[in-house]
């Protein structure tokens, strides 16, 4: 099944997020390469695809799991979460309508 992993930041988390970003990307080409990975990506503080100092706010991951159990493991695992980026991560079934 498919589950939405929605991660809320830390507060001026954007310098520790970037200096995890290979460990956290690393984790996300091994899901897609399962064929598992549906979409992820950061979400900007502001209107820009590059919001410079500004950063993000969280992420979003649509991706293939066995439970909800193994989902929030995986999400739980991550490494921003070791370092202090994430400071909520949300995790819930989807299903995909569209396209």
């Amino acid at each position: 099944m498919l589950y939405a992993i929605y991660a809320e930041d830390s507060k001026n988390s954007l310098s520790k997020r970037l200096d995890v970003r290979p460990e956290h990307v690393e984790r996300l080409k091994d899901l897609k390469e399962q064929g598992k990975l549906i979409l992820a990506g950061p979400l900007p503080a502001i209107d820009s695809p590059d919001p410079g100092p500004a950063g993000f706010t969280g992420s979003l991951i649509v991706a293939e799991f066995k439970s909800l159990k193994d989902a929030k493991h995986w999400a739980n695992d991550d490494p921003y979460i070791k370092a202090g980026v994430y400071q909520k991560i949300t995790v819930k079934p989807f299903n995909k309508a569209f396209p």
